[in-house]
C-alpha cells in the first residue's frame, strides 16, 4: 500500500488510473478505524475488483468542527490506521495535512442548505458546509468511479448525494449499512469517549429505535407519539443522557414528518458523558 500526503501527487495517480480504464473506489474517512471503517474498505476492495484500485483518505477535516467541538481531542492513531488499511487490501492511503488541503486564504465553500439546517445542523451549524467542501475536494482529487459512505451518518450521506447530483460530479455515491456491536451500539470513533458504565448503557439508544420501528409495524403512525416514546425510554434506561434531537424525517428530503404513512427515517443524536452519539433507523421504506 502506498501512502501519499501531497494532494497533487494523489490526484495524478488517481486520474492516471481512471484514464487507463481502471475501476477506482474511494472511502473518505477521518481515521481511528473501527470495524465499520474496515467494512467500507472491504466493500471498496470488492467493488474495485482484482484489477481495480481501492483508495482511502484519512483526514481529520478542521472545517467541519465548530469552535467548541473536539477537533484537538479527536482520536488519532496513524500507525494503527495504516496497518489496518493495508490489511484490507487498500492500494493507496491518502493522508494530507490541513495546510495541504486548504490554502491560507481559502474562501470557497460548498453548501447544501436544504439538507443541512435540520437534525445535526441545528447544533452544528457549520458542520455540513465543511463536510460538503472537503468531500467535493476529495472527489475532484480522486475522481473515483464510486465513493462509499456509512449510513450511520445518514444526513451526511444525503448531503453528499445531493451535492454530487447538483454539481454533476461523475461518481456513484454508495451507502453502506450501519455496522453495530453485538449489543446494537453503532460503531463510532467517538465511542472511545464513553466510560465503562456509559458504554454499558449506550445500546439503549438502538433499543429505543427498534421499539419505534416495532410501534410502526404495529400500526402507530403519529411521529409525535413515536418520538415521545423514544424520549421516555431513554429517560428510564439512561437518565444521564441528554437528547440533542430525535426526529422522524423523509429519508431523501430529510423533511420532518408528522405521519408515518410512507418512507420514514428516525434519526437521533444523544449526549452521553463526553460523547455525542448519532444513530438512525428506517421505520418504513
Amino acid at each position: 500500500m502506498d501512502i501519499i500526503r501531497n494532494p497533487k501527487e494523489f490526484q495524478e495517480r488517481c486520474w492516471n488510473w481512471r484514464c487507463a480504464g481502471l475501476n477506482t473506489v474511494l472511502v473518505p474517512s477521518m481515521g481511528f478505524f473501527h470495524e465499520g471503517h474496515l467494512r467500507l474498505m472491504d466493500a471498496a476492495r470488492q467493488r474495485a475488483g482484482s484489477a481495480g484500485k481501492a483508495m482511502v483518505s484519512l483526514f481529520v477535516n478542521p472545517t467541519q468542527f465548530g469552535p467548541s467541538e473536539d477537533l484537538a481531542a479527536y482520536p488519532r492513531d496513524f500507525e494503527r490506521d495504516r496497518d489496518l488499511a493495508e490489511s484490507r487490501g487498500v492500494d493507496v492511503l491518502f493522508a494530507p495535512e490541513p495546510e495541504a488541503m486548504y490554502a491560507p486564504d481559502a474562501g470557497t465553500w460548498v453548501e447544501v442548505p436544504s439538507l443541512s439546517t435540520g437534525l445535526c445542523g441545528v447544533s452544528r451549524p457549520i458542520h455540513f458546509r465543511g463536510v460538503a467542501t472537503v468531500v467535493s475536494k476529495l472527489l475532484l482529487l480522486a475522481m473515483p468511479r464510486a465513493a462509499i459512505f456509512g449510513q450511520k451518518d445518514w444526513q451526511q450521506l444525503a448531503v453528499i448525494r445531493r451535492m454530487v447530483r447538483d454539481l454533476n460530479i461523475p461518481v456513484e455515491i454508495v451507502g453502506h449499512p450501519i455496522v453495530r456491536e453485538a449489543d446494537g451500539l453503532a460503531l463510532s470513533s467517538r465511542n472511545v469517549y464513553l466510560t465503562p458504565e456509559e458504554r454499558r448503557l449506550a445500546p439503549e439508544i438502538h433499543a429505543g429505535l427498534e421499539q419505534a420501528r416495532e410501534a410502526v409495524q404495529a400500526g402507530e403512525a403519529s411521529a409525535e407519539r413515536i418520538v415521545a416514546a423514544f424520549a421516555t425510554h431513554l429517560a428510564k434506561k439512561i437518565p444521564a443522557a441528554r437528547i440533542d434531537y430525535a426526529q422522524i424525517v423523509h429519508p431523501d428530503s430529510l423533511a420532518p414528518l408528522e405521519c408515518v404513512d410512507g418512507p420514514a427515517l428516525m434519526a437521533v443524536a444523544v449526549f452521553l458523558g463526553k460523547a455525542r452519539l448519532i444513530d438512525n433507523m428506517l421505520l418504513r421504506t
